[in-house]
């Protein structure tokens, strides 16, 4: 008997009823089911909080009902525990879901034979340290890490440092690290490269920068970042979409590789450069 849990975007009633069926024909074959929320929700201080990983203990699959944000909602609450995700795309875009709603109980049933496999993404552990040595919080991005600006109409300075070195220091709207996997999200939309999922890298792509040096870095997953805020502004820092903590001068984000990868299901073995023509709209000359 498995366990499968559901994290149901709550927006979306479809989403709503493609669980609904599942979890019914889950049942119907001697399964057992369980939902979580879908979207993370904010104390109100910018601090976001997402299921935790114990409400997947004892789960053997997940399935994230919704657009790619409700999968990164999913992949963080089921990686610290290993827990395979199955993405099921109710959204616009889709880059990380498997799925169609219509093939979601096919999908079960071949998941549940044993006739599928996981892949496996680089992840990022994400550290917010406070000025004078403040305990840090930390969270997991399958995506991004940004810090941003806070004011519109002014700029933030952000010093990089590269495995402990100082690089450079920004005035820009904000200064991005992506995952390979994340370089489809924001990373693209602020002209930083694609970069295959298959690939273990940082990718730190600067916002709106208002100097000369506006180019991408891509370095090795050893060569940790730090993002330390300067005067006169604070900023923002979100990890996969969500704010996580205003950042005061002084304060500092971190980004190392996770030693917990996301484990993603895959029935045919997902082809990058496919979807980026699917999603693009590419075609042969």
């Amino acid at each position: 008997m498995a366990l499968v849990a559901f994290v149901v975007h709550p927006d979306r009633p479809e989403a709503d009823a493609a669980a609904v069926a599942a979890e019914k024909w889950l049942s119907e074959r001697g399964h057992r089911s369980v939902r979580l929320p879908g979207i993370a929700q904010s104390d109100g201080l910018g601090h976001a909080s997402s299921p935790s990983a114990d409400d997947m203990s004892g789960v053997d699959l997940a399935v994230s009902l919704g657009g790619d944000g409700t999968m990164l909602r999913t992949v963080s609450s089921a990686s610290a525990t290993g827990v395979p995700v199955l993405g099921v795309n109710l959204g616009r875009l889709g880059y990380l879901t498997e799925i169609e709603p219509s093939g979601l109980e096919t999908a079960l049933e071949r998941f549940l034979a044993g006739e599928y496999a996981v892949e496996e993404r680089m992840t990022m552990e994400v550290a917010v340290e406070r000025r004078g040595g403040a305990p840090s919080a930390v969270f997991a991005a399958l995506n991004e890490a940004v810090v941003e600006k806070t004011v519109p109409g002014h700029t933030v300075r952000i010093a990089l440092s590269v495995a402990g070195r100082p690089f450079v220091t920004y005035a820009a709207d904000g200064v991005l690290v992506s995952t390979p996997t994340g370089s489809t999200a924001y990373n693209l939309s602020v002209h930083g490269p694609l970069v295959s999922p298959h690939l273990r890298a940082f990718v730190v792509t600067p916002v709106s920068p208002h100097m000369l040096f506006d180019r991408s870095l891509v370095l090795e997953p050893v060569e940790w970042i730090r993002l330390e805020v300067l005067e006169p502004r604070p900023a923002v820092a979100v990890v996969d979409g969500q704010s996580v903590a205003i950042l005061e001068p002084g304060d500092v984000l971190s980004c190392r590789e996770s030693p917990v990868p996301a484990r993603l299901v895959t029935f045919a073995g997902r082809d990058f450069h496919a979807i980026l023509r699917a999603r693009f709209g590419l075609a042969d000359r």
